[in-house]
């Protein structure tokens, strides 16, 4: 299969999968927090996911090089990812 995105994106795809699937949780659980299941519920929290995950996908994309760097450092490798 050709891949469909040049390889130079990967981390902001990643980042905003990330994002997605983070901000998807914790809505979820503090939404469940205070509204019942049901319709009122996927109302609400699609709203609150919404917005945290177009808050977030910036903020994500940002780090994620300094969080990189920074466990770099920690573990004294060129980057933690190739840390096997």
């Amino acid at each position: 299969m050709k891949a469909r995105v040049p390889q130079r994106y990967a981390p902001f795809i990643f980042s905003v999968i990330q994002a997605a699937v983070t901000t998807g949780i914790a809505t979820a659980i503090a939404t469940g927090q205070t509204t019942a299941l049901g319709f009122l519920f996927v109302k609400h929290w699609l709203s609150s996911w919404g917005i945290a995950w177009v808050t977030m996908v910036p903020v994500v994309v940002a780090a994620a090089p300094l969080i990189h760097r920074s466990i770099a450092m920690l573990t004294g490798g060129p980057d933690h990812r190739d840390q096997r």
